[in-house]
This record gives structure tokens, C-alpha cells and sequence, in this order.
């Protein structure tokens, strides 16, 4: 990226088919420094020719092809829906040759954040009391739970306590034991009863659902406790005397997370997971790539960052294949993308069913184009497993989890592996939250963060406009990061955002 932006549209790399206007840009106006005259009017953040095209060439962009001209385009039209055609990742599968020699900060110099340190020895940087469901018909029982903690005079007793929250789902019956969704769900609870963003948890089951609590707890390696309680409506006497029986148990909980106080912990703790939505053509140039720098700062401390939405990386995975570490994970990498084809292969558009109405409207044509992207918030680091949805990470640094790319399936998953943080990107102004990790918005342009500042944390348009470069972006979002997880509100914290987002991926063919 140039230190300032003075012309009107941006070549990414040289010898790339299109640039991407800066600003609108007007019919008939000479575009330098190319030297093409706009055949049509050019929307903020689309594409233009630089160079006539061909039907059927490819067309490029960062180096790498995003689709084909489905008609002759001649230097200055806009390119986009209409004449530019989606075609299977061309992406070179070549593992591990470009392998970072990035080199770990000593001890002394790693920074700390202010986080709460729970018995296992993992750090949280939120201090909840969640209740948990095993099944849908749990759900109402569960939700007044919390409402009964809503009211601040009832948790005045609890300055410590950054809440009580109830996270329900819509399955738990009709999943067959053994079964794929059953085991993603099961993790993923699992994972949410163990988060060290909660202090307590209480799991409520109605009592004939498939996804037996026993059996779940048999599977996760829980055991109950009295930060850990469990609670079957069947057996309680029904809803009234399980929501009388879940307050009871929840206000025994607070008496011990109102105990709990922050403490300076290292920053190689932090477990960020990477989400980006409501994207638009400039996330792969100012926000995804800034976040990237921080998750380089944030590796190069010891800690983790979790890169997911396996249907967005499509066509960019030689991005991640050339910095796996061994042949077994970029295999696994290339594996999980083969399944994602034929997962998607009966579906109208097939992978490029992604992007959505509001990602085109912002400018990006096709899955290709998207997934450019969307990898680049995982920085330049190397990447060191790939693993499945709602797994925990077993080794620092780098990780690929495997999730669909639905921002609330995916940052469940992220949370369920242990994220203790979310960093989330959007050009269009997604409105997200993900409790218990508290989600840090970026905005990846000055028009729409100035539009949504509520929902706003940071904004990377400066990189557009020259007043900031990627690396002080980068390291202004690692500072927010440490900030966030020491106990700063973000804005969907503010707004009440994260209970109705939990949403647990399924496969299922009862569902």
C-alpha cells in the first residue's frame, strides 16, 4: 500500500486486470495513474479495467485469479456480476514452502494483560455465570434463569460478576448418538461449560431429549461441582420448580465469582478468534490485513489465533498450504476444502453462493475474490494445525479450524476451543457479539465506521487515505486487544450483543 492515497483507484499488484476505485467514480472520467477513461459509473470499492480482456480470460487481482470475464471488457468498464463468472479455485497446492523465520519475544519483554486465573490454569478475560441447555426444550427455562439477574439491583452484591447469561440452541433431539452433529454439539458445550470467560456454570436438560446431560458430561470429561451444576426439568417437578431450583443454584455460583479478582497475566494466554463479515472489497486491504499484523505480534508472544469459515479461504488456500509446517496439516487443510465441494455441490451457486447481496453490493464478485481477504487476517506467521470445529487447540501460534462461513456458527466454535477474545472485521457494519468473548468490531472504511459508531471499536479506513500505515493499525489493534481482555466494554458489550448469537453448527439429516 502507498503511504497516501491520491488517485482515484488502487492496483494492488502490478500486472494485476483491475484496480479498486477509491471513491466513486463518475462515466467518462480518466482514471490515473492508468490512463483508462471509466466506460461506466464506478461504486466506491468495485472493480475497473485496467486492460482490455478477453472472453473466458482469467482475471487477477493481488496476483491471484478471482474468476473469468464472461465477455470482452475493455480497459475502464466496471467489472463485477455481470461480466465476470466464478470458476473452481485454480489455488497451487504447494505445502510448506514459504515458511516464516519470525522470531518469539523473550520472556521479559511479552505484555500482560488484567485477566481472572481459574483453578485448571487457564485465563479468562470475562467473569460470567452462563447457563447452558442440552436441548431446545430447555431454552424458555433457562432464559428466565438469567432474567432473573438482569436486574441490576440483584447484582449489585456482585461488582466482580460481568453477568449471567443463558445461551440456547435449537437442537439436542432428532440427533443420532454417535453421529457427526451430535459430536459437534457436544463439543461445543462442553467446550462453553470449561471457557475460562465463566466462573460457573449451569447446564439444564429436559429429561428425554437424545442428548442425554449424563451422557454429555461422560463424553466432555466434566464432572459436577459446585461451579459446575446440572439440573433436569423431568425430574425438578417441571418449569416453575426448575426455574426456582436454577436461581437457587446460579446465586450459590455468585458467591464465588464475586471473589474472583484480575491479575496480571501474559499475553501469550490470549486465544483470539478471527472473524470477518459484512465485508466489502476494501477488508482485504485495510482491516483483514491490519488484524493480520496484530495476530503476527500476538504469535510472536506465545499466544494463539484461530482462523475458521473453511468456504472462505477457497481459492486463496496456497496463502495458508505454503506456511503449513508439515504435509500432514496442509493435507488436512486440502482435505477439509474437498469436503466442503461436495458439501456444497447440490446447492444453486455451489461455493460461490458466498458472497452475499451485501458483499457484492460492497464490491466482491466472487468466493475468490472474498477469500483473498478473508486469509489475510491470519497475518504471515506460520500456520501449525488444522483442526475440527470446536476443537481445542493443542499447540500456540497459528491454528485452521474447520466451520462454515456463517460468522455465529463459526465464532462458536472459536469460543468452544477456548477463545478468550473475538477480533471481528466488516465493511458493511455486521452488528455482532459473542458473550462470553467479548468481540472487538473493525471497520474496514471511514464512511460506514462514521455512519455505525456504536457499533463501531476501530477504524482501519485511515490505511485508505493515508493517514496510517498497516503496521501502526496492526499494533494499534494488538493494544486493544490487551486493553479488551484486561476488562475495556467493547461495543456489542455495551449494546447487549452475544446470548442470541450462540448458534452450534449442525449436520444432520433430521434437521
Amino acid at each position: 500500500m502507498p503511504a497516501a492515497i491520491a488517485q482515484p483507484a488502487l492496483l494492488l499488484r502490478a500486472g494485476d486486470d483491475v484496480a479498486i476505485a477509491a471513491r466513486d467514480i463518475a462515466a467518462g472520467e480518466t482514471i490515473q495513474p492508468f490512463g483508462v477513461t471509466a466506460r461506466n459509473a464506478i461504486p466506491f470499492g468495485h472493480k475497473i479495467a485496467v486492460k482490455a480482456l478477453g472472453a473466458g480470460s482469467q482475471v487477477h487481482r493481488l496476483g491471484l485469479p478471482i474468476g473469468f470475464a464472461t465477455c470482452a471488457v475493455a480497459p475502464g468498464d466496471h467489472v463485477h456480476t455481470h461480466n465476470l463468472g466464478f470458476e473452481p479455485s485454480q489455488a497451487e497446492h504447494r505445502i510448506g514452502t514459504r515458511l516464516s523465520n519470525a522470531t518469539s519475544l523473550a520472556a521479559d519483554d511479552i505484555p500482560t494483560f488484567q485477566g481472572y486465573r481459574r483453578a485448571d490454569g487457564k485465563a479468562g478475560s470475562r467473569n460470567y455465570v452462563g447457563v447452558l441447555t442440552s436441548v431446545n426444550c430447555s431454552s424458555l427455562v433457562a432464559r428466565m434463569i438469567a432474567d432473573h439477574f438482569r436486574n441490576p439491583d440483584v447484582m449489585a452484591a456482585y461488582p466482580q460478576v460481568d453477568g449471567v447469561i443463558a445461551l440456547t440452541h435449537k437442537s439436542g433431539c432428532s440427533v443420532a448418538e454417535g453421529g457427526r452433529s451430535m459430536g459437534m454439539l457436544r463439543r461445543t458445550l462442553g467446550g462453553y461449560a470449561r471457557h475460562p470467560n465463566f466462573c460457573g456454570i449451569l447446564l439444564v436438560g429436559l429429561g428425554c431429549e437424545d442428548n442425554q446431560i449424563a451422557s454429555l458430561m461422560d463424553d466432555e470429561g466434566l464432572a459436577e461441582g459446585p461451579l459446575l451444576r446440572t439440573l433436569v426439568m423431568q425430574e425438578q417437578g417441571g418449569t416453575r420448580a426448575s426455574i426456582r431450583a436454577g436461581i437457587s443454584a446460579v446465586e450459590e455460583m455468585l458467591a464465588i465469582a464475586g471473589q474472583a479478582r484480575r491479575e496480571a497475566v501474559s499475553a501469550s494466554e490470549l486465544m483470539v478468534g478471527l472473524q470477518c463479515g459484512g465485508s466489502d472489497s476494501f477488508s482485504g486491504i485495510t482491516a483483514n490485513p491490519a488484524l493480520g499484523v496484530a495476530v503476527d505480534r500476538l504469535v510472536a508472544c506465545g499466544g494463539t489465533a484461530i482462523l475458521s469459515e473453511t468456504p472462505e479461504i477457497y481459492g486463496a488456500e496456497s496463502l495458508l498450504l505454503e506456511r503449513a509446517v508439515s504435509q500432514d496439516i496442509g493435507e488436512r487443510l486440502i482435505g477439509l476444502l474437498a469436503w466442503w465441494e461436495e458439501h456444497t455441490r447440490n446447492e444453486p451457486a455451489g461455493l460461490d453462493n458466498n458472497p452475499s447481496p451485501g458483499n457484492k453490493a460492497g464490491g466482491l464478485t466472487t468466493i475468490l475474490e472474498k477469500s483473498l481477504g478473508a486469509v489475510a487476517k491470519g497475518g504471515t506467521t506460520n500456520l501449525n494445525d488444522v483442526i475440527a470445529y470446536a476443537d481445542e487447540p493443542v499447540t500456540r501460534g497459528l491454528v485452521f479450524m474447520d466451520s462454515p462461513g456463517f460468522d455465529p456458527v463459526s465464532a462458536t466454535g472459536q469460543v468452544a476451543g477456548g477463545a478468550n477474545l473475538i477480533c471481528f472485521t466488516t465493511g458493511r457494519g455486521s452488528c455482532f457479539g459473542c458473550r462470553p468473548a467479548p468481540s472487538l468490531k473493525l471497520a474496514t472504511n471511514t464512511p460506514m465506521f462514521e455512519r455505525m459508531r456504536d457499533d463501531m471499536d476501530i477504524n482501519c479506513g485511515g490505511i485508505l487515505d493515508g493517514s496510517e500505515t498497516l503496521d501502526e493499525a496492526g499494533e494499534r489493534i494488538f493494544h486493544a486487544m490487551l486493553a479488551t481482555a484486561s476488562g475495556a466494554p467493547t461495543r456489542s458489550e455495551l449494546l447487549g450483543y452475544g446470548e442470541d448469537e450462540f448458534a452450534p453448527w449442525h449436520v444432520n439429516a433430521w434437521l
